[in-house]
């Protein structure tokens, strides 16, 4: 498969017509209908169910869609990387991570290196553990931004001096906000909103004395603020991460800690054997220098 007939097979998949992709690849329909039918036989694989007025893709299409929008962020971010190896340092910086006011500490460092770097880039990826991951053992992010516990076992990481308390947003009208804490029992029989993060799996039912199968789940988020609409709709109750979400005055909505309280680390981590980028590197010194000084 070569790069430019994958970003050809792109552009049909986001403009779902073969004449709106050509249009904006500057080809002719039926050059560009030549090449998506050479890929379909190239792979030996159906792509695309051809409608009177849209192209959906097939289950193998989806999938190569997916798949050649991670090998044109590679080549794309590799690209930059050497471009960047002039003595003018340049270039981009891929972090991931869950909500966490931990990414002070990034934007801290990432200040302090564009004083002396003003070229360099930085590209934040929103996701939970998994995501984040999954992205970094493809090369397609530098670092990732980790709440505790994860394995750690494919990583570097470096810890952070921060840490993160876990509660429950709520509603400022729910019986429950009168509470300067919540217990365990109190949620046995709510509505909850949960985090997908690894402490839901792993290590909150220790502290729920409950499994999750036997609590009122009512659905699971990545990200809080789609959450945070959630709870104010009264759907549910939202276990989550302290100062995500707004809670003042103008808000409808409270955070309650968990009682006994439950803190989680944060770590940043790159991929065993990872080859920086200069950019990358520089990056790594400034967050080792960032952490060293909120230490003291």
């Amino acid at each position: 498969m070569e790069l430019r007939v994958l970003r050809y097979f792109l552009a049909v998949a986001r403009e779902e017509t073969i004449s709106g992709a050509a249009a904006y690849l500057h080809l002719s329909q039926p050059s560009l209908s030549r090449q998506l039918m050479d890929l379909e036989e190239e792979l030996g694989k159906k792509l695309f169910i051809r409608g009177n007025r849209h192209i959906t893709l097939t289950e193998e299409g989806e999938l190569l869609r997916r798949r050649a929008a991670e090998i044109i962020t590679l080549v794309e971010k590799t690209e930059a990387e050497l471009e960047g190896s002039q003595e003018m340092i340049s270039g981009d910086i891929y972090i991931g991570g869950g909500e966490t006011e931990a990414m002070k500490l990034i934007a801290l460092a990432a200040k302090n290196l564009q004083e002396t770097y003003p070229r360099i880039r930085y590209h934040l990826y929103s996701g939970n553990a998994d995501d984040v991951m999954e992205r970094l053992d493809k090369g397609l992010l530098d670092f990732g931004l980790m709440i505790e516990p994860f394995n750690k076992q494919k990583y570097n990481f470096m810890k952070l001096p921060a840490t993160d308390r876990w509660g429950v947003l709520m509603r400022k009208d729910s019986p429950l906000a009168l509470r300067e804490t919540i217990t365990p029992q109190d949620l046995w029989d709510l509505p909850l909103i949960t985090s997908r993060q690894t402490m839901m799996m792993y290590e909150l039912p220790g502290w729920i004395k409950k499994q999750p199968e036997d609590l009122n789940i009512v659905g699971t988020y990545n990200l809080i603020y789609n959450a945070s609409l959630m709870v104010n709709a009264e759907v549910g109750y939202a276990l989550c991460i302290d100062k995500l979400v707004s809670t003042g005055e103008n808000s409808s909505l409270c955070f309650k800690p968990l009682s006994p309280e439950q803190r989680v680390g944060i770590d940043l981590v790159w991929k065993k054997y990872s080859v920086f980028s200069k950019a990358a590197s520089l990056f790594l010194e400034c967050i080792a220098y960032v952490i060293e000084q909120a230490e003291k």
